[in-house]
């Protein structure tokens, strides 16, 4: 029979239940293809653009000098690039804020038994598939001094209420941060509509037996088992908001004179426009320190309290 032509000494490595469910660990070795492609990519081009932070490169000429740090004392009296630096953390903070408190809201609601939740989840989405080269260049449009905003301002209220949305320099940075929220609010909302959906009906069901009501239920169940979804999105946002460059450059190219210079925008004008490469490229190195540090200091506040949590 077939049973007998088993083996049943445990000693047999074929069946033996622990060698069977284990893994062998794959040579050190094995790593060094994407260790040198990581070296390659990234490693060489970062400390290429160190040593070039302390010289004074145009870009062109193959003889360039050393300076040391005077790119860098040169940032502390350069006005433009203080108003740069001033403008990047303004709207990483207003994206971050505005963006994630919109996300949440949206997912709140489409998450609630609503017979539409499903159509609206698409149309709040959609936005942030577009490119957003496209959608800086179709806003830029509709907030001209003619565009399609402006005149329904016109028709619904007095002409006083017109403005020039991308040309005055009070407003040109708010109607930045209002389009990028408007395109990335429905990014966020999937983040957080993923969390909701993972916290048990159990919890709720709980929480209501005991007396609490919309406002405590928000604040004391569904707020601190989102704090995974709030992590990813803070960062997201934070980071996208520092490094912003694509839809600023498109909407105003920095202007109305340099109202709206972020430090991206900033280091395309100083090395393309200005030939300054050197000067650029130490901005670039402030940007990348300033991403660095802004996002390690946000991920331990937020891992914290994702620690408490839990």
């Amino acid at each position: 029979m077939l049973w007998k032509t088993l083996p049943t000494d445990d000693t047999d490595e074929t069946f033996h239940p622990a060698k069977r469910g284990a893994r062998p660990n794959p040579p050190w070795w094995f790593l060094l293809p994407a260790m040198l492609l990581f070296a390659f990519v990234v490693l060489v081009p970062s400390a290429r653009g160190v040593w070039y932070a302390v010289t004074d490169w145009d870009g062109l000429d193959p003889n360039f000098s050393f300076v040391g740090l005077d790119n860098f004392v040169e940032m502390t009296r350069d006005p433009d690039a203080k108003a740069a630096i001033w403008h990047t953390l303004l709207i990483a903070v207003a994206i971050t804020v505005v963006q994630n408190g919109i996300g949440l809201l949206l997912a709140l609601g489409v998450n609630s038994a609503i017979k539409s939740r499903n159509v609206l989840r698409v149309f709040l989405f959609a936005p942030a598939v577009i490119t957003p080269i496209v959608t800086a260049y179709l806003w830029r449009n509709l907030l001209g001094p003619d565009g399609a905003v402006n005149s329904l301002i016109g028709a619904i209220g007095p002409e006083s209420w017109k403005q020039d949305w991308l040309g005055d320099p009070q407003l040109a940075l708010w109607s930045i941060v209002a389009v990028i929220v408007w395109q990335f609010a429905g990014y966020s909302m999937v983040i957080f509509l993923a969390g909701l959906q993972s916290i048990p009906r159990e919890v709720y069901e709980a929480a209501a037996i005991d007396g609490a009501g919309p406002t405590r239920l928000f604040w004391s169940v569904t707020r601190p088992l989102l704090a995974p979804a709030f992590t990813i999105n803070l960062m997201l946002s934070i980071i996208g908001g520092i490094k912003l460059f694509d839809q600023v450059y498109a909407l105003t190219g920095g202007g109305p004179g340099h109202a709206t210079d972020t430090l991206s925008t900033l280091i395309y004008k100083d090395a393309f426009t200005l030939g300054e490469f050197g000067y650029s490229i130490a901005l670039a190195v402030v940007l990348t320190i300033i991403v660095a540090v802004v996002s390690s200091g946000q991920y331990l506040v937020l891992a914290r309290g994702e620690r408490r949590v839990s």
